[in-house]
């Protein structure tokens, strides 16, 4: 079975930014991105996922979300 994971927590190490500062800046509430940065997410509203990719200055949304199969997700794990 795949399942899409998100990929907030590197983007924003690789830019030394805050979950808290990424809030402020898209005006999306810190518990919506917490859950983004954590990979809790059970959905990705295309509002939200358009607001992290215009502060962040992403152009392709597989920097955000990627979709891997659970066996992989176990192997790791």
């Amino acid at each position: 079975m795949k399942r899409i994971k998100t990929q907030l927590r590197k983007e924003l190490e690789k830019r030394n930014m805050t979950q808290k500062e990424l809030a402020e800046l898209t005006g999306i509430r810190p518990a919506t991105i917490n859950d983004l940065y954590h990979d809790k997410s059970k959905q990705f509203p295309r509002e939200v996922l358009e607001k992290v990719a215009e502060a962040l200055n992403i152009d392709d949304i597989n920097e955000i979300l990627t979709i891997e199969d659970d066996e992989a997700k176990l192997a790791r794990d």
